[in-house]
């Protein structure tokens, strides 16, 4: 090859740029990103970014020595537009056309919106922009936050505005935040977080209007209840970012469909992170962003698969002061043991907890609140026991 471009210049983007150097790729590199900004990394904008606790330069994922290194073309600020039918030709939205002999996607995801017309007031949080205008509204005085969405984004940042002294409000369709994630017992764990540290949770419901003419006085729920409101954050998912390969020969189905080492329809195209739907799975993780390029890449080179990303699933969370951390593959039915710590009053105890999800007898998953030590030994043990993939 002596061309390869990877299509978007976030975590997975730049981490398969890192991996074409190191596998010995000495070709023309082309890295193209929709957004203005180099690579920077997502976990802390609604966590330390949002609160003030870190600057944007702590954000930065390169730094100049490294993008000598890995000479590459950064086209910044433009998005993908298509990719022709053979995967050799990328399409530009600026009408650019990139020639290239093979592709990397790693266009990742977009923040999903409620709708219903633009109010000033109401955010998403995924990208540096939305954190930037976040941070700016709620450094203005008291607020009365309304969090939409209980999952890991909406709790970070509910804790974040806890934090900064807003009154915060988190609505939930669900009868518990997380349930998918980490079952029922332990959702109630997180719950009790919430309401430990100030936060009203409520349940059960969803947003059936936002109400203000500019800008958000209050959101309507489902339930009947209006909630006042001055500032409003929606975290509900996100949507892969595959629209641009509509016409192409890649399968679509809730990111783009690939093999268990990262490859397509296409051989010479493979797809990481956000955007792609290995084996089966689509991962919204950092580490599954970190790690599918190795293999991707290894078999961008090779023409065909003959590595595959599989890994055990690993993530974590921090809220208000507790770092929770989650490896495995919980299923539904499985038991929920607290091996080390405690749950006091519904919530982590004061030394944390260590839990292990177990089925006829044996350990499938493990979630650990701020005992890092203790889950990092069970993580190591638990990827040994499946398949022997490493931690």
């Amino acid at each position: 090859m002596r061309t390869v471009t990877v299509v978007g210049a976030s975590l997975a983007g730049l981490y398969a740029a890192r991996e074409l150097r190191a596998q010995g790729f000495d070709g023309r590199l082309v890295i193209v990103g929709d957004e203005t900004h180099g690579p920077y990394d997502r976990p802390p904008l609604s966590k330390d970014y949002l609160t003030g606790r870190a600057g944007e330069e702590g954000l930065a994922l390169t730094d100049a020595q490294e993008r000598a290194e890995l000479d590459a073309e950064w086209l910044l600020g433009v998005r993908a537009g298509g990719l022709d039918a053979r995967g050799r030709t990328v399409v530009l939205g600026d009408g650019r056309t990139v020639c290239t002999d093979g592709v990397v996607v790693a266009t990742g995801a977009s923040a999903r919106t409620l709708g219903g017309g633009r109010r000033t007031g109401v955010h998403t949080l995924r990208t540096l922009d939305d954190a930037r205008a976040l941070r700016a509204e709620l450094t203005g005085g008291e607020r009365r936050v309304v969090i939409v969405g209980g999952g890991f984004v909406g709790a970070e940042t509910a804790s974040s505005c806890a934090a900064l002294g807003h009154t915060v409000t988190v609505v939930e369709s669900a009868p518990l935040p997380l349930v998918p994630q980490l079952g029922a017992e332990m959702a109630a764990v997180c719950a009790a977080l919430h309401r430990r540290n100030g936060v009203a949770l409520v349940t059960g419901a969803s947003v059936a209007a936002l109400h203000g003419t500019t800008a958000v006085t209050s959101v309507e729920l489902t339930d009947g209840r209006t909630l006042p409101a001055d500032v409003v954050v929606v975290g509900i998912g996100a949507t892969p970012n595959t629209a641009w390969l509509a016409g192409s020969p890649l399968a679509l189905n809730d990111g783009v469909l690939c093999d268990d080492g990262c490859a397509t329809a296409l051989p010479q195209v493979v797809a990481v992170g956000d955007v792609a739907r290995v084996g089966g799975t689509r991962a919204e993780h950092w580490t599954a962003a970190t790690r599918q390029p190795r293999a991707a890449v290894t078999n961008l080179l090779a023409g065909h698969t003959v590595a595959d990303a599989r890994s055990v699933p690993y993530f974590w969370s921090d809220q208000y002061g507790v770092r929770l951390q989650f490896t495995g593959r919980r299923r539904e039915g499985d038991t929920v043991r607290v091996t080390e710590g405690e749950v006091a009053d519904g919530a982590p105890g004061e030394d944390g907890f260590l839990a292990r999800y177990e089925r006829d007898g044996r350990t499938t998953a493990v979630l650990a609140a701020n005992r890092p030590r203790s889950f990092m030994r069970a993580r190591r043990e638990l990827a040994r026991e499946i398949h022997g993939v490493p931690a």
